[in-house]
């Protein structure tokens, strides 16, 4: 399978610089896959898990939270606000994230302002066990 170049990055690194043959993320429309020769492209991200195949066929798994993907004359970017490969997860901290903003959410109306933050903590929680455990 042909390969491209691919980076992603986040404010605090760069998660990853070489080439691979697919990603596929959430956009905040659904999911996409990159392949080599894609169009040139470019979509916010939503909350999911991201699949990267390097250049020897080689899949890792990752929770990325929002930002932006970038195809642009074959060169792809993911500028991610999160992204953190599965086995860089801590799942018992997960866990604990969702359960706190599940039982606070379970107290709460959806009028009330800590409601969406909450609700986005549960959700990036999810993702990240979602991810940790494929």
């Amino acid at each position: 399978m042909a390969d491209f170049h691919l980076q992603i990055v986040t404010p605090d690194r760069m998660v990853y610089d070489g080439q691979a043959e697919k990603i596929i993320l959430r956009t905040v429309n659904g999911d996409v896959c990159i392949l080599a020769r894609h169009i040139d492209y470019a979509a916010p991200l939503g909350v999911g898990v991201a699949k990267v195949t390097d250049d020897q066929g080689n899949e890792r798994i990752a929770a990325c939270n929002g930002g932006l993907l970038s195809v642009d004359k074959g060169q792809v970017r993911v500028m991610a606000t999160t992204f953190e490969w599965a086995d860089e997860i801590d799942l018992h901290r997960a866990e604990a994230s969702r359960d706190k903003a599940q039982q606070r959410l379970d107290t709460l109306k959806k009028v009330d302002e800590e409601y969406d933050c909450l609700e986005a903590k549960l959700k990036r929680a999810l993702v990240r066990i979602q991810a940790a455990e494929q």
